[in-house]
């Protein structure tokens, strides 16, 4: 807040408007009521109508950083992290570790992520903490745990000691999910899996992507109907092991160019009604 009355006297109104609209997403405690859930717009631009909210706990998971308040989310997305925490409890996998979903209400963070602002985004901790499966974990754990990489230093390969067959059985049912649209994990990660499923189906839908060395991004479809839901274009065709995941690991890809400024979020007028209802 004292940065923005700072940013507002400094004369920076453009930069004080965005900081002021991302401080109303984040102040909603709640999600709208008695609507049917509805995301609104990009991924990276959009909003939420009738999230539900995440359980604390469940069959196969808990969910960590519960100060941040991004429990919530599109209905679909609370069904789809029951049904995972539950194949990794049947097939005892481990017990899944939930970060990030989004907002109440959706809209852009404060802090952290760009994206999880229609309700479709969660992260998920690769760490199984054997700890989890015993136990509730603490308040204070749940704070103050950290994600471990599952990447070597010179992200080039995994951490044996860090990976596990568990891992990639737990994506593997992740991307069989059909309300998937992609899951972002790092490229390492990418090229352990290609070792071993080339060709399988289910490999189209992981995506390398820059970081995610200590947790993997699932993404779902918009909702069957949702006409205000902006599509992604869909994942390239293939299991995604070639030339275009060796690209991951170039000079050109390690030593990117510094990119501009990105222009400030705007978020379909649809949104506005969101936030005030």
């Amino acid at each position: 807040m004292r940065l923005l009355i700072f940013l507002c006297l400094a004369g920076l109104m453009n930069v004080c408007l965005a900081q002021a609209d991302l401080l109303a997403w984040s102040k909603i405690g709640s999600p709208t009521v008695g609507k049917t859930a509805q995301s609104i717009g990009k991924y990276t631009a959009g909003c939420l109508r009738g999230a539900a909210e995440l359980a604390r706990n469940g069959a196969g998971y808990q969910v960590m950083r519960l100060s941040r308040k991004r429990y919530y989310g599109h209905p679909d997305l609370i069904q789809f992290i029951e049904h995972l925490g539950q194949t990794a409890q049947s097939q005892r996998l481990g017990t899944l570790l939930i970060g990030d979903l989004g907002q109440a209400r959706g809209g852009p963070t404060l802090t952290g992520h760009k994206s999880h602002q229609t309700g479709l985004d969660v992260d998920i901790w690769y760490l199984l903490a054997p700890d989890a499966d015993r136990r509730e974990l603490s308040i204070n754990e749940r704070e103050k745990w950290s994600a471990p990489s599952v990447v070597n230093a010179a992200a080039t390969d995994i951490n044996v000691r860090q990976w596990s067959l568990a891992n990639e059985k737990i994506l593997e049912a992740a991307a069989n999910s059909p309300e998937v649209d992609r899951i972002f994990v790092n490229a390492a990660i990418k090229k352990e899996l290609c070792r071993h499923n080339a060709r399988q189906n289910w490999l189209q839908k992981i995506r390398p992507w820059y970081a995610h060395a200590d947790h993997f991004h699932v993404r779902l479809k918009c909702h069957s109907g949702e006409l205000l839901c902006d599509k992604q274009d869909p994942v390239p065709a293939g299991d995604g092991c070639g030339a275009g995941l060796a690209w991951w690991f170039s000079y050109e890809a390690k030593h990117p160019k510094p990119s501009p400024p990105p222009p400030p979020i705007v978020l379909p007028k649809e949104c506005d009604a969101v936030l005030a209802e």
